[in-house]
């Protein structure tokens, strides 16, 4: 039956001349269906192309100055090896480097003594209201001796711009007369030895030591925490973890400035809540990026102190961040 009926067919097919409308029909809807599959592909082909074409700036000036961020960026694997780690690690600084010339110790100080009691009045609010606060303490209280005799009320009074002030006056009075019974009014180079000052912790100790005695030392503070982690540096939370982890990744020489680098872009472009994402310099190397802002224009909004033309934190900053285009901070009760 099968047979005949195909032959029955052909035989109509080849005696008529005509070709059946069926097979009349196909030919022409299979060449619309490949030619609609070809422009379907070159379109995505073209979207592609342009998703690739919006690859973050390589350059970190370029970031800055406003290029337009990456829309995706890749995480860095689960597995990555010691060796990849360490070398985005400093690559990121050195970027950082490039961005941040002129990234200095955000506490006006003039000697160590100055240093470390305004690194101690730091704890729960900015380096700008200690800055603020400082010249006033030390105008009447230039020295260690002159601190550890004063009257506390006095120096509470002047302390309470700076919030846990009678903590703070405690801590400050206590570290003094430390200084003055037992380093004879100096204040000692070695961390073992200012960690035994009042309100003195590895912290506040490797600031002093990095920025008045030129000792390499990590200041892991909080915006310090917050960026190791969102690069994926260590998934640690304690301070005192963060530091060894990540003092591993670079040479001890490198501790201080990586410090300076590592919180200047916490605090002017990496923040907290709100990173800028879209003027980020390091954007490529970042696994965090897209937690915020991504839209460049929106994103240079955002940033802050230099890069957003506002004042810095320091009334007295060094030449070259002045030279950089910094500001210096308003002293207190201005403006």
């Amino acid at each position: 039956m099968v047979v005949r009926r195909d032959s029955a067919v052909g035989e109509q097919n080849s005696g008529g001349g005509k070709k059946p409308a069926k097979a009349t029909k196909s030919a022409p809807v299979k060449k619309a269906a490949a030619k609609k599959t070809a422009v379907k592909k070159a379109a995505v082909k073209k979207t592609e192309a342009v998703k690739k074409a919006a690859v973050a700036p390589k350059k970190a000036s370029a970031a800055v100055e406003g290029a337009p961020p990456a829309k995706s960026v890749a995480k860095p694997p689960k597995n990555e090896s010691r060796t990849a780690l360490v070398r985005r690690a400093r690559r990121i600084d050195r970027e950082l480097a490039e961005v941040y010339p002129y990234a200095h110790p955000e506490l006006d100080f003039e000697n160590p003594f100055q240093l470390v009691v305004a690194t101690v009045l730091s704890a729960q609010t900015t380096d700008l209201r200690v800055n603020q606060t400082t010249p006033g303490l030390f105008a009447k209280y230039p020295t260690p001796e002159d601190l550890a005799a004063a009257n506390p009320e006095e120096v509470e009074e002047i302390l309470r711009p700076t919030g846990f002030f009678r903590a703070k006056t405690k801590s400050v009075m206590g570290l003094s007369k430390a200084l003055v019974e037992q380093f004879g009014g100096e204040v000692p180079g070695r961390l073992e030895d200012l960690v035994k000052l009042p309100g003195v912790g590895r912290k506040t100790a490797f600031v002093v030591l990095g920025n008045a005695f030129g000792r390499p030392g990590i200041t892991v503070d909080t915006h310090f925490q917050r960026l190791v982690r969102r690069w994926q540096w260590t998934e640690e939370t304690d301070p005192d973890k963060i530091e060894a982890a990540v003092g591993g990744l670079f040479p001890k020489s490198d501790w201080t400035m990586l410090s300076h680098h590592v919180i200047f872009h916490g605090r002017r472009i990496c923040h907290a809540r709100k990173p800028a994402c879209g003027a980020c310099p390091i954007a490529p190397l970042c696994p965090a990026y897209g937690e915020g802002e991504t839209d460049p224009e929106k994103a240079k909004k955002l940033l802050k102190y230099e890069k957003g033309g506002f004042p810095g934190q320091r009334l007295k900053p060094p030449q070259s961040y002045l030279d950089a285009g910094g500001k210096p901070a308003p002293p207190l009760g201005a403006g």
